[in-house]
């Protein structure tokens, strides 16, 4: 099987042997019978694994490209087993647009464990450069980034992490799998926060960590079986679901978001669109060379500033106003007071009149029309 789809559909969801059921079971058991002290058939305990979250697993892993896949039970839940795989006196180059939650993660809490954080442009070869000391242990770059859709090379930042010694970890949440390989293109690691493409509906947390690395992935499955940040075989079942449409609502999210920025661009109460599709946006090029197409997520700020920002956040009624993004439904917010509050007054603060769109999939007349009819107030 080598079709995106066709794997998204199949690998991890094998008819049962039992039954032949063509979905995976949800097992909800939090032990497993032994057949002799300490001989287990499949693990000792559920956090330790779970047959749904084992298809997850298996699953994704392999639409990254992956040798291994470990689930948790939100996208922070595995990044911090992630960085706990780093040691006090460690040091971590992030970029300089990244989601608050990374940022308060990495500057809160393993700051105080003494790891330090580094916010630089790493698009910018001589800040990434002078960026790295011996200590640096990990880059970190969400490409497309979130909130400004940033794009980066991740070849060349694959290459400079290594010349240093450093692993490169990429959050690929904004473009999921189907239209970024970023293991293929030279990175250590992949993260994703599956709530929001994968899961694909609004309707259930979980994070998943990539790697072909053998020790770092041994390392990982250590900390969600000694953690227990693991996510529930419900949970994993409906991110199973979710991945098997991947592919084809990746496909409607993109083709409205081309769309809803376009016509954002040629509305007289804009005064810049951030999205990646667009031949004016500064990683255009570097998008079209590592992505099959431009994801579903388009930012743009007003030429009146934050208060019709906010006004216009609040007016929209087929875009609901809400943090997350990713599913089905078309989000709004204003990413300066929700997503990234917990970064204001730092280096990755977002322009204070920034909103950010999440494009569903909704028929594209009702979408164009609601913003119309919110920036015309």
């Amino acid at each position: 099987m080598n079709g995106f789809n066709t794997r998204a559909i199949h690998v991890g969801s094998e008819p049962d042997s039992l039954t032949g059921a063509v979905n995976p079971p949800v097992y909800l058991t939090s032990t497993y019978a032994q057949d002799a002290v300490g001989v287990v058939k499949f693990s000792d305990y559920a956090r330790g694994d779970n047959p749904t979250r084992a298809a997850l697993e298996a699953c994704l892993a392999n639409l990254e490209g992956a040798k291994h896949g470990v689930a948790f039970a939100s996208g922070l839940a595995g990044e911090d087993a992630l960085l706990r795989t780093l040691s006090p006196g460690d040091h971590v180059i992030l970029g300089r647009d990244a989601y608050g939650g990374t940022y308060r993660l990495l500057t809160r809490v393993f700051g105080e464990w003494g790891i330090s954080v580094d916010s630089v442009e790493l698009s910018d070869p001589d800040s990434l450069a002078a960026a790295f000391t011996d200590t640096t242990k990990m880059v970190w770059v969400e490409t497309p980034s979130n909130p400004l859709l940033h794009v980066v090379s991740i070849a060349e930042l694959g290459v400079a992490a290594h010349d240093h010694g450093a692993q490169l970890v990429v959050d690929n949440t904004f473009a999921s799998p189907y239209l970024q390989q970023p293991l293929a293109l030279g990175a250590d690691v992949v993260v994703h926060s599956t709530t929001k493409y994968i899961g694909g509906h609004s309707d259930v947390l979980g994070g998943f960590v990539a790697t072909n690395n053998d020790e770092l992935a041994a390392k990982l499955k250590f900390h969600q079986y000694a953690i227990g940040a693991v996510p529930g075989p419900l949970d994993c079942y409906l991110l199973l679901r979710g991945a098997k449409t991947l592919g084809v609502r990746m496909d409607r999210h993109c083709s409205n978001a081309r769309a809803v920025a376009a016509f954002l661009c040629d509305h007289p109460s804009v005064e810049r669109v951030y999205y990646p599709g667009l031949a004016s946006h500064p990683g255009h090029d570097v998008a079209a060379s590592q992505m099959s197409d431009f994801g579903g997520m388009v930012s743009f700020t007003l030429k009146s500033g934050v208060d019709v920002a906010k006004k216009v956040c609040e007016s929209t009624s087929v875009f609901t106003l809400a943090e997350s993004l990713g599913g089905v439904e078309s989000l709004i917010e204003l990413p300066s007071a929700m997503t990234h509050l917990s970064v204001a007054g730092s280096l990755l603060e977002p322009p204070e009149g920034l909103v950010r769109l999440s494009v569903g999939i909704e028929d594209l007349e009702d979408l164009i029309d609601d913003l119309a009819r919110a920036l015309s107030l």
